[in-house]
């Protein structure tokens, strides 16, 4: 039916349900009419969840960067009836301007190529598909790991990252500013490995741009200060202003960043942190049989029975508000949180450039603390507990606001980036001072109930997500499981939970089932000719290329984790068993160092 009834299938929409620009292209291109028309007359649209189908979308966003050198969500591709990408790109706007081409010109100028110029596009398509093909099967030259991997490669990766680094700002590279835990894990790890080989002064210094950078995002408005965790980015460079989605992925991963840093400097800060997004979690993301759930949108409605949904509605301020709700206490609240009469998204240039939050402030913390409190004429210990019973007002104000939409999807990959958080947390946080205090929203809980989230997590997923006769994964739950089976990343980051979970929680059980999904993990991914694992089994013909993801980016590749979990096993494994994880540990490490000096900030989780 598709030869013969589409020109092109189009993918108006590969990605996150929570995403902004993917709703804004929704409302702006979706909902039009004159766009529909043109899509329904000339086009078989197909919307997929990137969520849902990674392996789709990992061919076209492939494609995409490859042939325009950079990628994003929405991801808009146009095919060929037999799937093979045409054309593509990420955000249109409906119509011309600002110099770029709308969403409608796009749409003519594809229809006019199809019917006037078919042959050259087909071909292009394919010859697109074959280069990639050939690139992504790329064959390690030996099985032996010589040298082991080169021993510059992480002072490399280190120097190159530390040539980005905002010294004023924190973080590494300009607006927009992504957290990026795998850069900071590398840097941490660096700063350890100086200090074990006696270069004090450059240990010292790496671990600085570290921690500043953690400070740096736990102050901005990325962090929401009120009810925890973490936001997706900072469009701006000062961590102020973000795209207001949050991610389990950067839950997890940052928690277990926080923890790191608590770990190497035994600053408390860090702990608290940690806590702060864990709580975060264990209060909101939680669902009834202990599974953790995926997101939440950045968009929502500033009244109820509004139709109109903003970014941020949920998260900003106005200051008089501030003032109704916090009394006597509004004037040492909105110092200690830059909450301005007209709104406080001035600081940069790029934090509102289109006035969307005029009049409208996002939580901050520019001044010093121990100043302000000097001002207020009170121990810093008392400034705190005022500042923490602020956020409590303002939450309970803020949990009458309509919400934003909760992306109850399980995902067996995130869950198992959190799953190693709270497991890792159990045990870790048992050695803060016992004189800590906490204030809101931490809840200051025993440690061992991270433990039970991270527990609950892993069962629910053997239960749901799990075929005790295959040993095989499905990808994802929601009112069931997916048709999805699980990718590589599934198996990669739940296994690395798993051992956690064994190692801080002491059960071998977890231990048994990592090693089950591990040899389930070799017999359907692992490339056993050109080494590395595939991120998906190759038994859907519908996605045409079997990638090999090597690049750390927002979430670390499966690659990465897998050879650190394969050492990992050797080492809590003994005889045949460990030899072998050693040896396809070293089999994997071989094809990572073809790419490693050249490209090594593609393997900072490595």
């Amino acid at each position: 039916m598709l030869g013969v009834v589409c020109l092109v299938i189009y993918l108006p929409k590969v990605g996150y349900s929570t995403c902004h620009w993917c709703h804004v292209m929704e409302v702006e291109s979706f909902e039009d009419e004159g766009v529909a028309k043109l899509l329904n007359d000339w086009f078989v649209s197909i919307k997929v969840d990137r969520e849902e189908r990674p392996d789709v979308d990992k061919v076209y966003m492939t494609f995409v960067q490859a042939l325009y050198g950079g990628g994003g969500w929405p991801l808009s591709v146009f095919l060929s009836p037999d799937l093979k990408p045409l054309m593509g790109g990420t955000y249109f706007p409906p119509d011309d301007k600002y110099g770029r081409p709308g969403f409608k010109t796009i749409l003519r100028k594809v229809k006019d190529a199809w019917d006037n110029k078919r042959e050259m596009l087909t071909q292009s398509g394919n010859f697109a598909i074959e280069q990639l093909s050939e690139a992504l099967s790329a064959t390690a030259s030996s099985n032996t790991l010589q040298d082991g991997v080169p021993q510059n490669a992480l002072r490399l990766c280190a120097e190159q990252l530390s040539q980005s680094y905002d010294s004023r700002y924190g973080g590494f590279g300009s607006a927009p500013k992504f957290p990026r835990p795998v850069e900071i894990q590398l840097m941490l790890y660096y700063s350890k490995k100086l200090d074990d080989s006696g270069e004090i002064s450059q240990a010292k210094e790496t671990q600085a741009m570290v921690l500043f950078s953690l400070q740096c995002m736990a102050k901005g408005g990325i962090h929401d200060h009120v009810g925890g965790g973490f936001h997706r980015y900072s469009v701006d460079e000062r961590w102020h202003v973000p795209h207001f989605e949050k991610m389990l992925y950067d839950q997890g991963q940052l928690a277990s960043v926080y923890l790191d840093a608590f770990t190497i400097s035994n600053d408390v800060f860090y702990a608290c942190l940690c806590r702060d997004i864990l709580d975060y979690l264990r209060r909101d993301m939680i669902g009834g049989e202990g599974e953790i759930l995926s997101a939440e949108d950045a968009d929502s409605a500033e009244n109820e029975g509004d139709k109109l949904k903003k970014e941020g509605a949920f998260y900003i301020w106005a200051s008089k508000e501030v003032d109704d709700i916090l009394g006597e206490h509004a004037s040492l609240f909105k110092d200690h949180y830059y909450i301005k009469p007209l709104g406080n998204c001035d600081l940069s240039r790029k934090s509102d450039p289109h006035n969307e939050f005029k009049g409208k402030n996002v939580l901050i913390e520019l001044n010093d603390m121990l100043a302000l409190a000097s001002k207020y004429d009170m121990p810093v210990e008392k400034y705190l507990e005022i500042l923490g019973e602020c956020r409590r007002k303002l939450f309970e104000v803020r949990s009458r606001r309509p919400r934003p939409h909760l992306d109850d999807k399980v995902i067996v990959s995130w869950n198992g980036l959190a799953i190693s958080a709270f497991a890792r947390a159990s045990k870790i946080l048992k050695h803060e001072s016992p004189s800590t205090r906490y204030n809101f929203p931490l809840t200051g809980c025993d440690p061992k109930e991270y433990l039970e989230v991270a527990e609950k997590a892993a069962s629910f997923i053997r239960r749901h997500l799990y075929d005790e006769q295959t040993c095989r994964l499905q990808h994802s739950y929601r009112n069931g499981p997916s048709k999805a089976p699980g990718f590589l990343d599934d198996y990669a980051f739940l296994i690395s939970g798993l051992l956690d979970l064994y190692q801080y929680g002491g059960r071998t059980n977890w231990l048994v089932w990592a090693t089950e999904l591990q040899n389930t993990q070799d017999e359907l991914f692992l490339d056993r000719i050109g080494g590395g694992y595939f991120n998906t089994t190759g038994e859907d013909p519908s996605v045409l290329l079997r990638v090999k993801e090597d690049h750390d980016g927002a979430e670390p590749s499966g690659n990465s984790v897998s050879a650190i979990n394969l050492i990992r096993l050797a080492s809590m494994t003994s005889g045949n068993k460990s030899n072998r994880y050693r040896q396809n540990a070293e089999h994997l490490l071989v094809r990572i160092m073809l790419h490693m000096i050249a490209q090594c900030l593609s393997f900072l989780e490595l």
